[in-house]
């Protein structure tokens, strides 16, 4: 206890109350980390369909993509969501995901659809020339190569997302964040919980970037 006494900073940072209410803001650990997996997880799916649309030749669809994706980028995060929890009169853990979902669709769109310009055109043709459909080239010779050249872009969202689950406490979905609040109000000592929460927040995305760090060198082909 001395040594979170002589952390402390008075009348800014209190170390042992912060530090006793580790236990309590990580109850909300497991409703992050499952927002962050499953919004990001539907959120790859929508974004492929969505770079598919967009590279597609007939032009409604196209188009379509187009602007679902400006939209989503162009409109707070926050916005999106008070939208479909007060406009939609949705529950709040579905209106979470499905907000930090069709948000997220739209960047990660853009990431794939720079990636799989950036394969070889002539590895599509040469696919094509031995009878390969174009699902099956996709499948099989361009998504394996875009997903590589993808991974940093997509670490950098999935980053963002995690971080951005915070706003969840916004509508009452009991993370990391709403229970930071909760302790910081019963307490009336909200910088040094913010702080705390705030340290919580950069461990674990540096948690998250060590694993993105290991994907990236297990998937980059070794050099001979």
């Amino acid at each position: 206890m001395s040594i979170l006494k002589f952390l402390s900073i008075p009348n800014f940072f209190n170390a042992p109350l912060a530090f006793s209410s580790i236990p309590q803001i990580l109850t909300g650990f497991p409703m992050s980390l499952g927002l962050t997996a499953i919004s990001f997880i539907l959120a790859m799916i929508l974004g492929l369909f969505l770079t598919l649309a967009q590279l597609s030749h007939f032009r409604p669809l196209h188009w379509a993509a187009r602007a679902f994706i400006s939209a989503m980028r162009g409109i707070p995060m926050l916005v999106i969501l008070f939208i479909i929890y007060f406009g939609f009169n949705t529950e709040a853990l579905p209106a979470a995901t499905i907000a930090f979902t069709i948000n997220c669709s739209a960047f990660i769109s853009e990431v794939f659809r720079s990636s799989f310009l950036a394969v070889d055109r002539g590895q599509w043709e040469a696919a094509y020339s031995v009878g390969m459909s174009y699902s099956q080239v996709v499948r099989a010779i361009v998504f394996p190569q875009a997903f590589r050249i993808a991974i940093p872009a997509l670490g950098n969202i999935l980053l963002d997302l995690f971080k951005s689950t915070s706003l969840a406490a916004m509508i009452t979905v009991s993370e990391m964040f709403m229970q930071a609040k909760i302790v910081a109000g019963a307490h009336q000592d909200y910088m040094s919980i913010y702080i705390m929460i705030a340290a919580i927040y950069w461990f674990f995305c540096w948690l998250l970037t060590i694993g993105q760090t290991a994907l990236e060198n297990y998937l980059t082909p070794a050099e001979s």
